[in-house]
């Protein structure tokens, strides 16, 4: 497994909300208590929002909200989108810009919340490639408001190519890294997919309804 695989494993199971020790995480990725250190830095380092310390265990904050603004869920969206965008380019302008916009919003958030601008600037190590799945987000976006099913080829862990139908119920950006939260039919279980190894995907002309086990509210991380 790589690190940036294992990094991202570690982030799924801290969805849970709950406490972690340095071990237990250790075991399930059959690692040194040592490297699970190094990877927790890495995730913090990378503006994960993860609290915790060596020796009491880690947990995973939840989002805060940006008070005074109310935004919908679309205009979120698009700040994140455009902010990571940004954040990528080549031109120094545009990334200075957008590092700027990052510290003026951070002025408005509360204490406790992790500045998002440290997201993006430091997390190059923990995910090599966070752009490369932007140009699915239309399509991704589109099956989700319509409840289409989607046909993905998706490459895994171990480089392995497969394609799949999926039911997409839920897109997640989670420090430079994009996450679709989907019922896979190949599977017949819940996964956790991200963009940037999503190769393809192509709306199906089946539309899908809620059944008892496959929705987002069923899935547990």
């Amino acid at each position: 497994m790589s690190r940036s695989d294992r990094l991202f494993d570690i982030l799924t199971i801290l969805r849970d909300g709950n406490l972690h020790t340095a071990n237990a995480l250790a075991r399930r990725m059959d690692v040194s208590v040592r490297t699970l250190y190094r990877d927790m830095d890495s995730l913090a380092a990378s503006g994960v929002p993860v609290t915790g310390t060596r020796g009491t265990g880690y947990r995973l904050n939840h989002t805060i909200t940006l008070p005074p603004l109310s935004l919908s869920q679309a205009e979120l969206e698009a700040l994140e989108l455009g902010l990571a965008i940004a954040a990528e380019v080549a031109d120094p302008q545009m990334r200075s810009a957008a590092n700027s916009l990052s510290d003026k919003l951070d002025a408005v958030l509360p204490q406790t919340a992790v500045a998002q601008a440290d997201a993006w600037k430091f997390a190059a190590s923990a995910f090599s490639d966070p752009a490369k799945g932007l140009s699915q987000i239309p399509t991704l976006r589109a099956a989700i408001k319509a409840r289409q099913k989607l046909r993905i080829t998706y490459t895994s862990g171990n480089g392995a190519v497969t394609s799949r139908s999926i039911r997409p119920l839920h897109l997640e950006y989670w420090s430079r890294i994009w996450t679709l939260t989907a019922w896979c039919e190949l599977r017949n279980a819940h996964r956790v997919f991200r963009l940037d190894l999503i190769n393809s995907a192509e709306a199906l002309p089946q539309l899908f309804s809620d059944e008892a086990g496959k929705t987002l509210a069923d899935y547990v991380p």
